[in-house]
């Protein structure tokens, strides 16, 4: 939780005891159902709880924006983002029942009303978001097209609707198969934290319409 409370100084009391709360039900929830690398689970807040964060380094959501997270796992980037944006509504969609459950359970051990989870396939999704975030998926040339179908077309943000997803790897031959018709912005993760995980990590917005 320091690395939470390093990076975001201004967190009020509530967002504070809520991602505290975090650390212990991931430790509870892992040991049932494998929704973080067990090699990795220690690590829960630097690389899991503020890699989800690192979004709202770049971007802020309005109150009332519809977010949705997708492949969210067990809640991930979705959880975190939704206690530091109390005013926004997130849905997370996974198709794995198993890790809705562990979202599910956690949004409501944490006391999240703006947050709900569910078993769903992208593709059979009706409702349209400001903006789809996600966290290492899949691939940007399958991604983009999800996103896009996904999204409205009113715009309520400084920055038009779109696809954010923190990735890593090689990202710049990644963006090289895509059309070229995509606006992309790439931002380093390095640029905001200095711990070594965070090199060769990024955010990467892809404008939707």
């Amino acid at each position: 939780m320091q690395s939470v409370q390093k990076y975001f100084p201004n967190l009020t009391p509530l967002q504070i005891d809520q991602l505290s709360q975090l650390g212990p039900l991931y430790h509870e929830w892992n040991e049932k159902i494998n929704v973080i690398s067990r090699k990795d689970i220690q690590n829960i807040y630097p690389h899991h709880i503020l890699h989800s964060l690192a979004i709202a380094k770049e971007f802020s959501f309005k109150e009332d924006a519809e977010i949705l997270d997708l492949g969210t796992g067990g809640g991930l980037p979705g959880i975190p983002l939704a206690i530091l944006f109390p005013e926004t509504k997130f849905l997370l969609v996974d198709g794995t029942g198993k890790k809705i459950r562990v979202a599910n359970e956690i949004i409501s051990a944490v006391g999240l009303k703006n947050v709900e989870a569910k078993q769903v396939r992208a593709e059979e999704l009706k409702q349209k978001f400001d903006f789809v975030v996600c966290r290492a998926v899949t691939g940007l040339d399958r991604l983009i097209p999800w996103a896009k179908s996904l999204l409205k077309k009113e715009q309520r943000h400084a920055v038009p609707n779109g696809l954010i997803t923190l990735k890593g790897g090689n990202l710049k031959a990644e963006i090289k198969g895509l059309p070229n018709k995509e606006y992309i912005e790439m931002y380093a993760l390095s640029d905001y934290f200095e711990e070594a995980f965070f090199n060769e990590k990024y955010v990467v917005y892809v404008q939707g319409l």
